[in-house]
C-alpha cells in the first residue's frame, strides 16, 4: 500500500538527501516508534518512514528531519496546531519530538493512497470528485474554526484509504497562504478530479524547487492567452453545476464562501452515484437570475446561485394548492369526510390558529464567541442545550482577575432559535456562583472566526436585553423580552467569573428558553 508524505514525493533531479546519521529500519525512536520501512523523501527533504508504536501496537507514519533544530521548527510547530484539531477528514497527528539531531512528527498510518496516484490511473467521475471536495473542505472548516490556516491542500496531501475514507495531512504554519487561499485550493482539487490537470501547477510546493511538488502534476488546459479551460471543456460528462463551482472557485474576482458554509454545499450535493439526480438539483452559479433562491454559498458570498428545482418547486406547490382546493369544498358534494381535514373551530372574523405559533421556542444551533481568544474555547455549543445537566460548556481558567475587561472583552454562547420567536425569560444553569453576564440580540449570523467573532459582538452589543445579571447563584434568568419583538438570535455575554481551581473560570451546563 502507498503512503503520501508531507508534500509529494521527490522526482530523480531533487537535491540529494544528507545522508550522516540516516535512520535504518528497526530503530526505535522515543524509546517508542520502530521504524520498519522507508516509504519515500519528500521534495522539501522529509523522510516517510512506516513505523510501529510498540507501546499501543499500532501502525504509525513517521516524518522525520534531520538536523532537527532551527530548520525542523516549521514542520514541528504545524504538527502541534494539528494535533489540537480532532475530524475526520483530517490525518490525526500523535507526537512532535525535537532531538536537535533530528525531528520527527508521528502520525496516523492511512493505508490507500493519495489523490494524486488515485487520479493518475484517471479521472474521477463527478459523484466522487464531489465527494472528495465536500471531505476536504468539512476537514477545512474545522480548521478554519479554530482560527488557523491549512496552507498545503493539493492532491499530492489528500488520501483515500483502502476503506474510502478521504483524509487531509501535512498543515503548514509558515504564513504563506490564508483561508481564502485553502478555499481556493478546493476548486483546484474538483479541478484536478475531474480532469487530471492542477491548474496551480505554476504554484510551487513550500519549501520545493522549481519542478517540484505541486509542479509535478500535469498543468491545466489553457488557451492562446492562458486562460483556464473549464472542466467541461476537457473533458465530456461534467455536470454544469459542478463546472460552474469549481471555476468559481478558482475566480480570483470572487471573493470564496467561508469553508463551512462551501462544506455545507457541497454535502447537499455529495449523493450516491446511484441517487444522481444533481443535474436538476441546481447549478452553483455564482450569478444567477433575478429571483432565484440563493443557495448557502450565495447567502455567505452574497452571490445568487440559478437553482434549477425552482420550477420542480413551483410546479408541486400549484399541485399542492390544487389538492388542498379540491379537499377543502368549493362546492364539491364529492369530498369524502373521513380523509377530509377537520379545521378548528373559530370565532367569527377570527384567523385560524398557527399551529408553529404554539409550539413553544426552542434553541436550533448555538456556537461559542470568543473575538480575542486562540480559539482553544470553542467547541462544545451542542451541549448548552441538549436537554441534560451532566454535562455543559465550560470556558478555561483564566488567571489574574475575575472581571474579563481586565484579560479580554468577554466570551460567550450564540443562539439560534430557527426563526424569530416572542419569548417571555432566558434561564441559563451556570457550575457556579458568582459569574455575571449580559443579554444580547442581533439581526446577522457571522463567520465562525476571530473576525466573524468580533463582528459579531461589535452588532450584538448594541442591543442589550435587560440590566446585567451578577452573582445570581447558580441560575440567572433573563426576562427583559419586549411582548411585541420577535427574536432569532440571542448572545449570552459572559462579563465576570467565579474563583476556581486557583483562577477564574466557569461552566454553562443548560440554556432554557420559553
Amino acid at each position: 500500500m502507498t503512503q503520501v508524505g508531507e508534500g509529494q514525493e521527490a522526482d530523480e533531479n531533487a537535491p540529494p538527501i544528507m545522508t550522516f546519521g540516516a535512520p535504518i529500519a528497526g530503530d526505535v525512536l522515543a524509546e517508542r516508534y520502530e521504524l520498519v520501512e522507508h516509504i519515500n523523501n519528500d521534495s522539501a527533504g522529509r523522510l516517510l518512514w512506516r513505523g510501529v508504536d510498540v507501546v499501543l501496537r499500532r501502525p504509525v507514519a513517521v516524518v522525520l528531519r534531520y538536523p532537527g533544530g532551527d530548520s525542523a521548527t516549521e514542520m514541528l510547530q504545524a504538527a502541534v496546531a494539528a494535533s489540537r484539531v480532532i475530524h475526520p477528514n483530517l490525518v490525526g497527528v500523535y507526537d512532535a519530538i525535537d532531538e536537535g539531531e533530528r525531528a520527527y512528527v508521528v502520525r496516523e498510518w492511512v493505508d490507500g493512497q493519495s489523490l494524486r496516484e488515485l487520479v493518475a490511473a484517471g479521472a474521477l467521475d463527478p459523484a466522487r470528485s464531489t465527494a472528495v471536495g465536500n471531505a476536504v473542505a468539512s476537514a477545512l472548516a474545522a480548521v478554519h474554526a479554530t482560527g488557523m490556516v491549512h496552507g498545503n491542500v493539493h492532491p499530492g496531501t489528500i488520501m483515500i484509504s483502502d476503506d474510502g475514507r478521504v483524509v487531509l495531512a501535512d498543515a503548514r504554519t509558515d504564513g504563506a497562504d490564508s483561508q481564502a487561499s485553502d478555499i481556493r485550493a478546493v476548486g483546484g482539487v474538483l479541478y484536478f478530479a475531474l480532469t487530471g490537470h492542477w491548474p496551480h501547477a505554476e504554484v510551487p510546493l513550500h519549501g520545493a524547487t522549481a519542478g517540484h511538488g505541486r509542479a509535478a502534476t500535469p498543468d491545466a488546459v489553457r488557451g492562446p492567452e492562458g486562460t483556464l479551460a473549464a472542466p467541461r471543456q476537457v473533458r465530456a460528462g461534467v455536470p454544469a453545476y459542478l463546472d460552474d463551482l469549481t471555476m468559481d472557485l478558482l475566480d480570483g474576482s470572487l471573493p470564496p464562501p467561508p469553508s463551512d458554509v462551501l462544506a455545507a454545499e457541497l454535502a447537499r450535493l455529495d449523493v450516491p452515484s446511484d441517487e444522481q439526480f444533481l443535474e436538476s438539483s441546481g447549478p452553483l452559479r455564482f450569478t444567477a437570475e433575478t429571483g432565484a433562491e440563493p443557495s448557502p454559498l450565495a447567502a455567505a458570498g452574497g452571490r445568487k446561485f440559478a437553482v434549477g428545482i425552482a420550477s420542480l418547486l413551483a410546479v408541486a406547490l400549484v399541485g399542492l394548492l390544487i389538492g388542498i382546493s379540491m379537499l377543502s369544498g368549493g362546492g364539491d358534494g364529492d369530498r369524502n369526510p373521513t380523509t377530509a381535514a377537520s379545521p378548528a373551530p373559530t370565532t367569527a372574523g377570527e384567523d385560524p390558529p398557527d399551529s408553529a405559533a404554539t409550539e413553544p421556542p426552542k434553541i436550533t444551533a448555538a456556537k461559542i464567541i470568543d473575538p480575542e481568544g486562540d480559539r482553544a474555547e470553542v467547541r462544545g455549543a451542542e451541549k448548552v442545550f441538549d436537554g441534560s445537566l451532566d454535562e455543559g460548556w465550560e470556558t478555561q481558567t483564566y488567571k489574574g482577575h475575575p472581571d474579563f475587561g481586565r484579560i479580554k472583552q468577554g466570551m460567550g454562547i450564540w443562539l439560534d432559535l430557527g426563526e424569530p420567536r416572542t419569548l417571555t425569560s432566558l434561564q441559563v444553569q451556570l457550575s457556579a456562583r458568582g459569574a455575571s453576564a449580559r443579554l444580547y440580540t442581533g439581526t446577522n449570523e457571522h463567520p465562525s472566526s476571530s473576525a466573524g467573532d468580533n463582528a459579531l459582538f461589535a452588532e450584538y452589543e448594541q442591543n442589550p436585553i435587560g440590566p446585567a445579571k451578577e452573582d445570581a447563584g447558580t441560575t440567572m434568568t433573563f426576562d427583559a423580552f419586549d411582548a411585541d419583538t420577535e427574536y432569532q438570535y440571542l448572545l449570552v455575554w459572559l462579563t465576570e467569573l467565579p474563583p476556581s481551581d486557583g483562577g477564574y473560570k466557569v461552566g454553562i451546563q443548560e440554556i432554557k428558553i420559553s
